[in-house]
């Protein structure tokens, strides 16, 4: 199993997006390995905020009704990971345990869920966001081609 990361979302279901063949690759190739593939409440959260947030914040600008179309894309593809209490208590703990602080509690809160659902890898734009978490790989999807199979 793998948990896509937001960013990935974003670029997976936007075909005017320069990253997106690199991501249509990725995936593509992961599926071909057998991969499934998975999502969280979190990545979500965070693709709907950028899908809606206005253009001059740096998001997408669409209507909540897109935003839905989009994420309804995804999701019929996807497994979900859901919340629980445990992913809470994973969660809580590991803030403490490494000293986050400040935007990197989204991570870190990906990152409980994937422990407790025992994913073991993410596919992301910002692997140094998962670099302090030794137990997950984090995997950009610019190098999963150049590697061997999974």
């Amino acid at each position: 199993m793998v948990l896509l990361d937001s960013n990935i979302l974003i670029r997976w279901v936007e075909p005017t997006d320069p990253d997106h063949p690199l991501v249509e690759a990725a995936l593509d190739w992961l599926t071909r390995s057998g991969t499934v593939f998975c999502y969280t409440s979190q990545n979500l959260s965070e693709f709907w905020n950028a899908c809606t947030r206005p253009t001059n914040r740096k998001g997408f600008g669409l209507r909540p009704s897109e935003a839905d179309r989009r994420a309804r894309s995804f999701e019929a593809r996807l497994q979900l990971l859901p919340d629980s209490i445990a992913v809470h208590q994973e969660w809580r703990k590991m803030l403490v345990d490494y000293g986050i602080c400040g935007v990197q509690v989204h991570d870190a809160r990906l990152a409980a869920a994937m422990r407790v659902h025992g994913v073991k890898r993410i596919l992301t734009f910002n692997t140094s966001d998962f670099a302090r978490f030794p137990d997950l790989q984090a995997m950009h999807p610019g190098n999963i081609q150049a590697g061997p199979q999974p």
